[in-house]
């Protein structure tokens, strides 16, 4: 089983008339318990290596929340034993699948077809919209101005999803946070 396969189980899954969390779920662990440690370690350094270049005051941040919510999602997808009948919204998985598709080539940054990044990355971003039904970021994720994910009455704001909109390849098209009001 290659990494690319989730996108063609993800689109045999569309063609469905219903799809629960279940049946995403039943894609979802079968690719996170595919990947190892090692891989984790990868992604890990991966990431670090990205975050080199934020302002030092976000760095730390942005690695403790990506290292626990990002990499460390694998473990909590592979281990979820949940019963979940809840039904997904095609459309709306229907409407992410160009994105993840996209998403998983630019994040194919190598020729190496053991790099597990863009999985991890679908996986992640899917378990967390569609699962989860939570923000991408997590909520108190710090973005430049010490501006912040929130959440008020079941509700998400992201302060930068609208910093995103003219950019067809963001996960932010993705996510279920609305643009934080009057920034």
């Amino acid at each position: 089983m290659k990494s690319e396969d989730i996108l063609i189980e993800l689109e045999e899954i569309l063609s469905n008339d219903i799809i629960t969390k279940n049946d995403l779920m039943i894609i979802l662990k079968k690719y996170a318990r595919n990947i190892s440690p090692y891989d984790l370690m990868l992604a890990s350094a991966r990431m670090r290596e990205d975050g080199k270049y934020l302002q030092s005051q976000y760095r730390d941040k942005y690695l403790e929340i990506y290292i626990r919510y990002f990499i460390m999602r694998m473990k909590e997808v592979a281990d979820n034993n949940d019963d979940m009948d809840d039904e997904i919204d095609i459309a709306a998985l229907d409407d992410s699948y160009p994105l993840l598709q996209t998403t998983f080539e630019n994040e194919t940054i190598s020729k190496d077809k053991d790099d597990k990044f863009p999985l991890i990355y679908v996986i992640t971003s899917l378990y967390t919209t569609f699962i989860l039904e939570e923000p991408i970021h997590p909520v108190g994720s710090e973005f430049p101005g010490s501006l912040k994910v929130t959440e008020e009455n079941g509700t998400y704001f992201c302060p930068v999803k609208d910093n995103q909109k003219d950019n067809p390849n963001a996960i932010c098209h993705l996510c279920l946070a609305e643009q934080t009001p009057n920034i």
